[in-house]
């Protein structure tokens, strides 16, 4: 391998293509992505996602592509595609087998491949290795060598961009690990923490999503005590947030494809061996009852200003898993529709960040092109806090209501609003 290795980022989404803009600096590095349209619009210099702006994309030297007979000469293959769970919550690990054939046909002696997908430990040598190895015909940890880089992307989040956050790397040989801590430290000033090994970053990986989820899990919970309280959780988090060491977590409804998904992963590794991992498990059942929860304190705040409604018109305000980004992967938005749906309400969606192609393609969601209505809505509901949702006024808000009717808070994004008096209020 020559001291300015060639370089093959696989995978453009979230994760990928910000790896590959920035090691593209320092490096030649390959985009390859198997989705076409993808490609081309990159090309263009449009990135769905949001994470890279169209500057830095045609500034960049970054090659990309679908042809993978492009990669033959390349001597680090990095796999950054999506690992999810299946219908029954199982782990689903077609992307990273996929991924792992398509390298194994450009593979030559003395590649190494690196694994920044979230997988539970051992995946990248038992399953990935062997499937290398077959495809290529070479052997692992003599003719080509594995690593692991865990990715930490938050999508919207401009401040812990991969340039600027420490990057975790393991190597199958300690030479591989100081080869990869100083390609990765190149775009992020030597930023690097080197673990013990392979089994040990993974780990390391899926762990972080999995303590969030336990701990957003703890505050969905009281915030459902709160509510047959009469207390809004919001209020009670500000006042305990006061102690210098209670920890700032937020309720509501984890999607996405990163917590609501690796505990998954993590349950699955240790129920392999018989151990029951009721922690992790009970986060996960508490988070995914958290839409039912909301979505009947919804229904009953409004029946009690209005018992005798029938079919209430509901706005939903924010369809993508979180605020400011236009990711639907794994939206449990989609739960307090069915919900409120099956509960009589005649549901209207909005979203101006979310793509209303992959609305109607993924949900049969047609998103509403305006806040606009004909005539007001008997209750809306902030689902999710973007920004154009902050800074509407409260006349704004107040005229999507009818008299009577009910602003549903998810996010208590409004809770400091004094609206007028003949609007109800409500959030967790």
């Amino acid at each position: 391998m020559s001291d300015i290795p060639q370089i093959t980022i696989v995978g453009l989404g979230y994760v990928g293509l910000p790896l590959a803009i920035n090691l593209a600096k320092y490096y030649r590095v390959t985009g390859f992505d198997i989705d076409e349209d993808r490609i081309k619009k990159l090309k263009e210099g449009y990135d769905k996602t949001g994470e890279v702006t169209s500057q830095d994309l045609r500034n960049s030297t970054l090659h990309l592509t679908s042809r993978q007979e492009e990669l033959h000469d390349h001597d680090i293959h990095i796999v950054t595609v999506p690992t999810p769970v299946d219908s029954n919550n199982q782990p689903d690990l077609t992307p990273v087998r996929k991924a792992s054939e398509t390298v194994g046909t450009v593979l030559k002696p003395g590649n190494i491949i690196v694994y920044e997908s979230t997988v539970y430990p051992g995946v990248t040598e038992d399953i990935c290795g062997p499937i290398l190895a077959e495809i290529s015909g070479l052997e692992c940890g003599k003719d080509f060598f594995l690593g692991y880089s865990p990715e930490r992307i938050n999508p919207g989040d401009r401040e812990h961009t991969v340039d600027r956050i420490t990057k975790v790397v393991a190597g199958q040989t300690n030479d591989v690990a100081e080869r990869l801590r100083k390609i990765y430290g190149t775009m992020n000033n030597g930023n690097i923490f080197l673990a013990k090994d392979i089994k040990t970053a993974e780990a390391a990986k899926v762990i972080e999503n999995a303590q969030r989820d336990i701990n957003i899990a703890f505050v969905n919970e009281i915030a459902v005590i709160f509510q047959n309280l009469g207390i809004s959780v919001y209020d009670v988090l500000e006042a305990a947030g006061t102690k210098w060491n209670f920890l700032n977590f937020q309720p509501g409804l984890v999607g996405g494809h990163c917590i609501g998904v690796d505990p998954y992963y993590l349950a699955h590794c240790a129920k392999s061996f018989g151990h029951d991992p009721k922690v992790i498990l009970s986060g996960r059942s508490t988070n995914e009852a958290m839409s039912d929860a909301v979505s009947n304190a919804i229904h009953l705040a409004l029946k009690r200003k209005t018992p005798d409604i029938k079919s209430p018109k509901t706005l939903i305000m924010g369809l993508t898993f979180k605020e400011d980004v236009p990711d639907l992967r794994n939206t449990k938005v989609t739960d307090i529709i069915s919900a409120l749906t099956l509960l009589g309400h005649q549901v209207e969606v909005h979203d101006p960040m979310a793509d209303p192609v992959e609305a109607e393609k993924f949900f049969n969601i047609t998103l509403k092109t305006s806040l606009e209505s004909e005539e007001p809505y008997d209750c809306i509901i902030g689902a999710v806090p973007h920004a154009g949702y902050l800074e509407l006024t409260n006349s704004s808000i107040e005229q999507l209501v009818k008299p009577n009717g009910l602003i549903a808070d998810m996010k208590g994004m409004w809770r400091k609003r004094d609206f007028t008096s003949s609007f109800s209020y409500w959030c967790l």
